[in-house]
């Protein structure tokens, strides 16, 4: 954790890593009453396991409305099985496509995730008396046990004895202790943070840091940022337009307030990253391949335009009209110059103003790669 922190503010790597997560374990906005379910569930169930266990974020994430809903498992029931939420649990969760299961698995582990849903309601349903002491309830989750199936399961090659809500947490653990899992997560941290193709030596360190601490995260990602592919330069890694549009605000902004966040949201929508806005489960592409096409960049160009002429709409004090004044750009200029390619550096030399500077340094091909 103290290594992280070294390399990021603690703001920046609390954001980095809410992001990821939320990105991992996606759920679309606009699905049913998905929105009203969000901060919650970024607040309460990624939030705070973010840089801490693997293991315990997987678990609020199961039991989290936001999740249930979004996967149908509110509707998975003994004598009405949906398999939704269990298949992407193994396929992107946790193990990947080709992490070894087979739809047997799938079938049973949607058993076992009989009866886990939400209950808006405030009173408790009413259940056979047998089934009283084995009723769980946390907010708006609902372990509902007439709901569930009591026989036994065989998932990954164990048995997993019919009891109620406790056979999820023996699902997770095993889980979680698939060498699937660890390479699966080690794999797609190394890409989020180093490079599309992270080196395989990399990857491996991660995974086998994983498995020793059974999915701590700062360990995790320890083998990764004591690499020396971490600060080489010759494989920098393409912004998507999350990193790209915030990278830009604080570029010319950061000691500005932000007044208005809709248009930042409205460019994410164009970008085709919008908040909260991916429809399927798998989130965001992590890769350049998604977001550096033509048309992509000729969307950066343009909105490089507007941050580069003051983001009027972002910071413009309610109740005032007219421009907003760039901050003093002397230092940045001194500070970035020096360690850009002599291509961008001589067109930058040409630039007659502020705002033509800053429009320049963010359509470059330098400020796209982190």
């Amino acid at each position: 954790r103290q290594l992280l922190r070294e390399l990021y503010s603690e703001q920046q790597l609390l954001e980095q890593m809410t992001w990821f997560w939320f990105n991992h374990f996606n759920v679309h906005q606009g699905k049913r009453d998905i929105r009203l379910l969000l901060s919650d569930y970024q607040d309460r169930a990624l939030r705070p396991h973010a840089l801490g266990s693997f293991r315990h974020m997987l678990g609020a994430v199961a039991r989290h409305p936001a999740m249930l809903r979004y996967l149908d498992n509110d509707q998975n029931a003994v004598r009405a099985i949906n398999e939704n939420y269990a298949r992407e649990l193994l396929e992107l969760h946790t193990m990947g496509v080709d992490g070894g299961y087979s739809q047997r698995d799938v079938q049973e582990l949607a058993r076992v995730l009989t009866g886990f849903g939400v209950r808006v309601d405030p009173d408790p349903p009413k259940i056979a008396p047998r089934f009283e002491p084995l009723y769980r309830r946390d907010g708006l989750f609902e372990f509902h046990p007439a709901r569930h199936d009591f026989s036994d399961k065989q998932l990954l090659g164990r048995t997993i004895r019919g009891r109620g809500a406790d056979e999820l947490d023996e699902v997770l653990d095993l889980l979680v202790a698939q060498p699937a899992t660890a390479r699966f997560v080690s794999r797609k941290l190394a890409v989020y943070f180093l490079s599309d193709q992270p080196p395989p030596a990399v990857v491996d360190a991660m995974a086998t840091a994983f498995q020793r601490t059974k999915g701590d995260i700062p360990s995790t990602l320890r083998p990764m940022l004591r690499s020396p592919a971490f600060l080489a330069a010759e494989a920098p890694k393409f912004k998507d337009p999350h990193r790209y549009l915030l990278s830009s605000l604080r570029a010319g902004f950061e000691q500005r307030e932000l007044q208005n966040a809709q248009p930042l949201q409205n460019w994410l929508r164009r970008l085709g990253q919008g908040l909260y806005d991916k429809q399927t489960p798998d989130g965001y592409p992590l890769t350049s391949e998604a977001w550096n096409s033509p048309g992509q960049m000729t969307l950066r160009f343009e909105i490089a335009r507007q941050i580069g002429g003051g983001a009027a709409a972002l910071y413009r004090p309610e109740g005032t009209t007219g421009p907003v004044p760039l901050p003093d750009l002397k230092v940045l200029r001194a500070r970035v110059e020096p360690t850009l390619a002599m291509s961008t550096r001589d067109a930058l030399a040409q630039t007659t103003s502020p705002q033509q500077w800053l429009t320049l340094w963010l359509s470059s091909p330098d400020f796209m790669y982190l």
